[in-house]
């Protein structure tokens, strides 16, 4: 069920439980519970009454759980009388079992008054017995929607825990990795023309696939990985270029996506004129933000496949080969299950089918086999993933060109391959942990300075997008004097862009202006930090902002 009809219907059964909860507490105090009229057999004896004189020697009686009212007539006119009685179990149990019987209104209305002598001429249910069995029926129907629904989210639950399955039902478009370099990944369902061409996914291309991802074809994704997608914060607001980002380990994917919608918000897709201006990043439309992510994203995968071809994966319903026991079912790498639900993880596929399975073996080296790495319960992305998504080679290391020999001077069994060419988007890394350790990785200028001033920042594990607007900030060292960054994490709780002053000349900061007790964050905040390994001893003001990470 889609979720804004999850949220109408079940807004709609909170309006009417509200709704007769408050009906059936006025109905339980009003005396319209059961009500019959009574004969007044004496009168109606005495003058042989029949036919309509009958009527003046019948009155009314109501009665309710706590008072009622009855109307005597004996041929002289009506005489209200009023009762009080505990009457609420007898009205819930026993009139319902012998209301045939009119034993219970004989209880409250047969008694002696004089020589006259009444009889309970007919009873019936009245409106608020009515309304309170309505009410509860309501109720009972609620139940059973919600239970029904939790039922449904824990079988789903259940599915995508076991089998990897977690796809929402819709309209589902037929399994192929076609050469095709636009994808559009706003999470809806997508129908697939078979004319595009593409080939269905085998056994040995999913076995493949899962070792070049995980090292081997046993490790599926978890729950964290499959949720995640591309979803845009509100069009027209601070935020509206920005994507929100996952906490696991999907969120370096996410970002790296970020710093390419951003590139082309601000550089690239505006038919060669460049938006020097912040403002232009708040005014982004639904449509904008779809297009400037299609771009980011195809961009990604052309330059993959080394600007020749693109691979996509779409989804499909059909399995296309029976799985071996050396080979863990996981119900989706078997039918690319659907577009919207996992975007993230079919970007991903579509980034290896890019690269292509062959040169990503021969991208990478000794020190990475594979692109993703176990940590902490999650699938966290190597180097040479982010790499691949900066550069479009699976480089596994920040250091500039290869690396034949080791530090002593004796050749390497294998080169370590590092990054050979300059990017449009570039790469910062910053760990507090790694540093006090001493494996801290230096970053090469291929990445430090790229072609376009946005940077992917990864802060203690955690990604972010560092970016200007100006583009002369990387190839005029007098800009660098003092200019303006951007900062963006990604995270929920960042509600505007953060800008950050930069004075790399005014010497206001020196490392050891800190040195003393107290929190090493505070004193040195890991964006700080972060920055100063591009714009060493720089000076960093946050604009009123509380420094954070």
């Amino acid at each position: 069920m889609p979720s804004r009809q999850k949220k109408v219907i079940f807004c709609i059964a909170g309006l009417l439980s509200f709704g007769c909860a408050l009906s059936v507490a006025v109905a339980i105090g009003t005396q319209f519970w059961v009500k019959g009229t009574i004969l007044c057999k004496t009168g109606a004896q005495l003058v042989n009454a029949t036919g309509p004189e009958l009527d003046k020697f019948v009155g009314e009686i109501s009665y309710g759980l706590f008072h009622g009212q009855r109307v005597k007539q004996c041929g002289l006119g009506g005489r209200p009388f009023q009762f009080s009685c505990s009457c609420g179990c007898l009205v819930m149990i026993l009139f319902a079992s012998e209301v045939k019987l009119h034993r219970l209104s004989e209880k409250i209305a047969n008694y002696k008054e004089g020589n006259f002598v009444y009889k309970t001429h007919s009873e019936e249910f009245d409106r608020s017995f009515w309304i309170i069995l309505f009410c509860f029926t309501v109720h009972f129907l609620n139940i059973l929607l919600i239970r029904k629904q939790k039922q449904q989210e824990s079988r789903k639950s259940e599915d995508e825990s076991e089998d990897g399955t977690g796809a929402t039902s819709g309209t589902k478009s037929h399994g192929q990795v076609a050469n095709f370099n636009v994808l559009y990944s706003i999470p809806k369902p997508l129908t697939i023309s078979f004319s595009l061409g593409g080939i269905p996914i085998t056994m040995d291309m999913a076995g493949n696939l899962r070792k070049i991802l995980f090292g081997s074809t046993f490790h599926i994704f978890n729950y964290e990985w499959k949720k995640s997608y591309f979803k845009f914060r509100e069009p027209f607001s601070d935020l509206s270029y920005a994507l929100e980002a996952e906490r696991g380990g999907s969120s370096a994917i996410q970002m790296a996506v970020q710093a390419n919608i951003i590139r082309y918000l601000l550089f690239t897709g505006n038919n060669g004129t460049e938006r020097v201006c912040l403002q232009y990043l708040y005014d982004v439309s639904p449509k904008k933000q779809e297009e400037a992510l299609a771009a980011a994203l195809s961009d990604i995968l052309w330059s993959a496949g080394e600007s020749q071809s693109g691979s996509v994966c779409l989804v499909s319903t059909d399995s296309y080969f029976t799985p071996s026991t050396e080979y863990k079912v996981d119900n989706f790498t078997e039918r690319f299950k659907e577009e919207g639900s996992h975007g993230v993880i079919l970007f991903l596929y579509s980034l290896i089918f890019s690269r292509t399975i062959d040169r990503l073996r021969e991208d990478l080296d000794s020190t990475t086999p594979h692109l993703l790495l176990s940590s902490l319960g999650n699938f966290v992305c190597r180097q040479a993933l982010l790499n691949l998504m900066l550069t479009g080679r699976a480089s596994p290391n920040v250091f500039n060109g290869n690396i034949q020999y080791d530090d002593q001077g004796s050749p390497l069994p294998v080169p370590l391959h590092g990054v050979l060419i300059r990017s449009d988007v570039g790469y910062l890394h910053w760990n507090r942990e790694l540093l006090q350790r001493g494996k801290l990785p230096m970053v090469g200028s291929m990445l430090k300075t790229p072609k376009l001033p946005i940077w992917l920042c990864n802060i203690n594990a955690t990604y972010s997008v560092l970016f200007s607007t100006n583009r002369s900030l990387l190839s005029d060292w007098k800009m660098e004097h003092l200019f303006d960054l951007y900062l963006y994490s990604g995270q929920p709780a960042q509600n505007h862009t953060v800008i950050l002053t930069i004075d790399t000349h005014s010497h206001h900061w020196e490392e050891g202006h800190g040195k003393g007790e107290g929190d090493l964050e505070k004193r040195f905040p890991s964006v700080e930090m972060t920055i100063r390994t591009k714009w060493e001893g720089a000076a960093i003001d946050w604009n009123g902002t509380v420094p954070f990470f």
